[in-house]
């Protein structure tokens, strides 16, 4: 790997220094948003190897185009270590990205114009859950449930009523913001008394539930679960839809030929190695740690005085309030902890009043962090020192002395993969 680095210092220094300039700001701050994370140094190898060079257009023994004894066997591993780590009747590691794999499992399962029930954006769902800004939004009849804006918590009731009344095709749970874990068996009871079929988007928490340390939606008989393969799980970007087996062809269908052609055999060697890391029980103990982190964080929060969407957390994630908190918005404090060299994103909160891009939150994570040796010390350091920066917008000093302290802090965590 190294000498392709210093060939491309000699042959694309523009495009090299911005490699050079992108190592040093993760190597010198401390990244929390939630759904980033560090890559295995051995899935940055083989996303520069050359499984990049090969078509597969197809599956394993089913190929339409020739030379794949390699790339079969690689991806028959992710498929099967994948099953094994969820529990999983069967597996796809093609899906591109988390967004065509969960358009994979509406398209094959669901006609066009089908409802589904799904979480509302602002309350913690994803684009790809139905939002009416997107393509699926558009060809499916979502229908929203929404937490309760006190305390975070479901109505199950308000939810099954919806169901009732809407006869959804699909029940869909899962998050992109919500700091809390789910109780399966309410929704699977839901779907079943209205014949709906269930899904899970795990994308987010995959890694905690591959770590044991968070309910598998799979262990409740839920008919498919999707999840990115980056996030919490520490792979490449890619995704994966795992089913029932009498789902597996249609699943399989849907994402070739149905939506894409030719998988990225690249990012499923990478998938591969990332479910064998995940079946060691060194990544249950990262699980375990992650949330260790993320409750320290937020008890440092809270004690500070911080206004915590569903007042704590179960999971990787936080949802901080920064308009109740500091009096201002997401945008403008994600600025600000940007300057101290601490990456958050803002986020909107359950129906927030602000727009998208100027939300009243931030959203904060720790498997990054965890994934660089830190712990709940750290985590709550870390609390502490972005408490002070929002609680002093507009004190430059005060944010440069902060910046150094990171950096400090950061010498002593590297991030695997940079030299």
């Amino acid at each position: 790997m190294h000498e392709f680095v210093e060939l491309l210092s000699r042959t694309d220094p523009t495009v090299f220094q911005n490699l050079i300039g992108e190592e040093q700001r993760q190597r010198e701050g401390v990244e929390l948003i939630p759904s980033e994370n560090y890559t295995y140094p051995e899935v940055l190898a083989v996303l520069g190897s050359v499984f990049t060079n090969k078509y597969s257009e197809g599956y394993p023994g089913r190929r339409y185009y020739g030379g794949q004894k390699y790339t079969d066997a690689v991806e028959i591993l992710a498929r099967e270590r994948a099953c094994e780590v969820f529990r999983a009747e069967h597996a796809n590691v093609q899906p591109l990205s988390g967004s065509p794999m969960n358009q994979a499992v509406y398209l094959g399962l669901l006609e066009p114009g089908d409802t589904i029930l799904a979480m509302d954006l602002s309350h913690g769902g994803h684009l790809t859950h139905g939002a009416p800004v997107s393509h699926m939004g558009r060809l499916f009849n979502f229908v929203r449930y929404k937490t309760d804006p006190s305390d975070g918590s479901f109505d199950y009731d308000a939810i099954r009523k919806l169901a009732l009344e809407h006869k959804p095709r699909l029940v869909l749970t899962g998050y992109t913001s919500y700091p809390r874990d789910l109780d399966y068996a309410a929704f699977k009871a839901i779907a079943d008394e209205v014949g709906a079929l269930t899904m899970c988007d795990a994308s987010h928490y995959a890694g905690m539930v591959a770590g044991g340390v968070m309910a598998n939606p799979l262990d409740h008989g839920f008919d498919v679960m999707t999840t990115t393969s980056h996030k919490s799980l520490r792979g490449p970007r890619g995704g994966m839809i795992l089913c029932k087996k009498e789902h597996a062809a249609k699943i399989d269908k849907s994402v070739f030929p149905g939506l894409q052609g030719g998988p990225h055999m690249n990012v499923i060697a990478g998938i591969a190695i990332t479910m064998g890391k995940a079946l060691q029980p060194e990544f249950r103990e990262y699980a375990a740690q992650v949330l260790k982190n993320a409750k320290a964080m937020a008890e440092a929060f809270l004690g500070h005085g911080g206004a915590l969407v569903t007042g704590g957390t179960d999971n990787h994630m936080l949802v901080l309030d920064t308009e109740k908190s500091f009096g201002i918005n997401g945008k403008n404090a994600e600025e600000i902890l940007d300057a101290v060299g601490i990456t958050t994103n803002k986020q909107i909160i359950p129906d927030d009043p602000n727009p998208p891009l100027k939300p009243s939150g931030i959203r904060i994570g720790t498997p990054a962090a965890t994934t660089r040796g830190m712990q709940e010390q750290e985590a709550a350091l870390l609390a502490d020192w972005m408490t002070e920066a929002l609680t002093h917008p507009e004190d430059t000093t005060l944010h440069e002395v902060i910046h150094r302290k990171v950096q400090i802090l950061c010498s002593r965590f590297p991030v695997p993969g940079i030299q």
